[in-house]
């Protein structure tokens, strides 16, 4: 006969608190609908799969956060809300806060010419201003943009000094400064390089001092040595043929992207722009306040379905769907993430995911729609663009004679050759390090293809009408010249 048979009472009641804790320890009551929307919104990340991580802060405190998925897959770690996150380019608006911190220690000044605090950049004819770099407005062009065009891999070990001595050849602008916006990472480096000669402190210094550990944001740093073991990190992968693959990233160069950090500590960091611990009130006022160009007109980074988005140093502002909002996302390797505050509304959702196919902007603004249902205006119904009187795109055009075009061709700007020949109708660009690139005609001495991102290249003729050359374009860097060299 068993005398130590638990009371069915007391059965119930423990079943109850495993239950409850159960839910605590995910970060939601068991009675919380829009958590178990969030649940729904993530159900297909499994043990098998990466995932993301959720953090949701509310009038002054986090109200929901959970992960979701594998941090690593290797070892089955699952993912948490103290998973720490690569987050790419939401760094960048800690680098930003960096030089607002130091200005208002007297260290230096926004109008600063880029070249007072790094003098072995090349003076271009028209000063490079520190407000420029944080406004993506300096025309300087993007570092990734120049090293893909120049050879490198985005998985290569990537180093600060590195990307300085790439910058350092540069010997023109995409525009001139302050007089459009174009987004380049460039900016953000050559800020952590003047955070560090200005301070005496690297960024991650300057930061956990003066940033992170006033904020208790204990599991937060700047990565810039990639050989440092980082506890309870996530990596990135992403699926290819129905198989997850490792998305390896190796840089060692920070301020454009490499804050390791999580969702805990960015609710931290949110929290910060309602009640002032690290700055002030007039601090955080301009460092909201949009980006603007020499001209004083604010410096758009999107229009995005009839909405104007400005940039506001690291932060992108604008008026969504009758709300403010001020947001960024990240994209590195397979990292994605996403920082959203809605000021107005006291709401700020912080989404990080080791998934490279996560919809960072889907997902963060359809959980905003759980929280803000009644606050949120209708959009009109979108309008189909007319096709009237629009100008068909022209068919793909072939040169008479593709071995015009073949040659050897180097740039001293990105220290790269290429040898280009004709091959079945297309041009291949070969380089020692990316092998065999394949372009097709776009117009006359004018080719498009890939060379990691998209590219066009326009070759250039002396009077003779032979090729001395050519200039290749992609989304970050214009024009950059390559001489026809034999």
């Amino acid at each position: 006969m068993n005398t130590h048979r638990i009371p069915a009472q007391l059965l119930l009641l423990l079943a109850v608190l495993i239950a409850s804790a159960g839910s605590a320890l995910y970060g939601q009551p068991a009675e919380d609908p829009i958590g178990h929307k969030i649940d729904e919104l993530f159900s297909a990340y499994n043990s098998n799969t990466p995932g993301v991580a959720v953090a949701i802060v509310k009038d002054g405190g986090v109200i929901f956060k959970k992960g979701y998925g594998t941090a690593n897959l290797e070892y089955g770690i699952p993912i948490t809300p103290r998973t720490v996150f690569h987050i790419a380019s939401v760094s960048k608006q800690f680098t930003a806060f960096s030089i607002y911190l130091l200005e208002r220690q007297g260290k230096l000044s926004l109008e600063d010419d880029l070249r007072k605090h790094i003098p072995e950049m090349p003076g271009l004819g028209r000063p490079v201003k520190l407000k420029h770099l944080l406004a993506h407005t300096s025309g300087i062009r993007d570092q990734w943009a120049l090293l893909t065009l120049a050879g490198w891999r985005m998985d290569d070990i990537i180093t600060t000094d590195h990307i300085l001595n790439i910058l350092r050849k540069q010997r023109e602008f995409n525009f001139e400064p302050g007089t459009a916006f174009g987004y380049s990472n460039s900016g953000y480096t050559l800020l952590a390089e003047v955070v560090r000669r200005v301070s005496g402190q690297t960024l991650a210094e300057f930061t956990r001092e003066n940033i992170f550990s006033p904020l208790g944001m204990a599991e937060t740093q700047f990565y810039d040595d990639f050989n440092k073991i980082v506890k309870n990190r996530a990596y990135s992968y992403e699926l290819e043929n129905q198989i997850y693959q490792k998305k390896n990233l190796n840089y060692s160069n920070v301020g454009a992207t490499s804050l390791l950090t999580t969702v805990e500590d960015l609710a931290k960091w949110t929290l910060n722009f309602e009640t002032p611990v690290v700055g002030d009130s007039a601090l955080l006022a301009r460092f909201n306040a949009p980006s603007l160009l020499d001209n004083g007109e604010p410096a758009v980074y999107a229009v995005i379905e009839g909405e104007t988005n400005y940039h506001a140093k690291g932060q992108i502002i604008r008026n969504y769907r009758g709300v403010t909002l001020l947001n960024h996302g990240g994209h590195d390797a397979g990292f994605r993430s996403y920082l959203v505050r809605f000021p107005e509304k006291k709401l700020s959702i912080i989404t990080l995911s080791n998934d490279e196919h996560y919809e960072i902007l889907k997902s963060g603004l359809t959980i905003a729609g759980y929280y803000l249902k009644d606050h949120l205006k209708e959009r009109s119904p979108s309008v189909a663009p007319t096709t009237v009187g629009k100008t068909p795109e022209p068919a793909e055009t072939r040169p008479a004679n593709l071995r015009d075009f073949e040659g050897e061709f180097h740039s001293q700007e990105l220290s790269a050759t290429y040898q280009v020949k004709a091959a079945a109708g297309k041009l291949i660009f070969s380089h020692s390090r990316i092998g065999d690139v394949e372009l097709t005609a776009a117009a006359k001495d004018r080719f498009q293809g890939r060379i990691e991102f998209p590219v066009e290249v326009e070759f250039t003729r002396d009077g003779n009408h032979q090729i001395t050359g050519f200039q290749i374009s992609n989304f970050g860097a214009k024009g950059v010249r390559f001489r026809k060299i034999s």
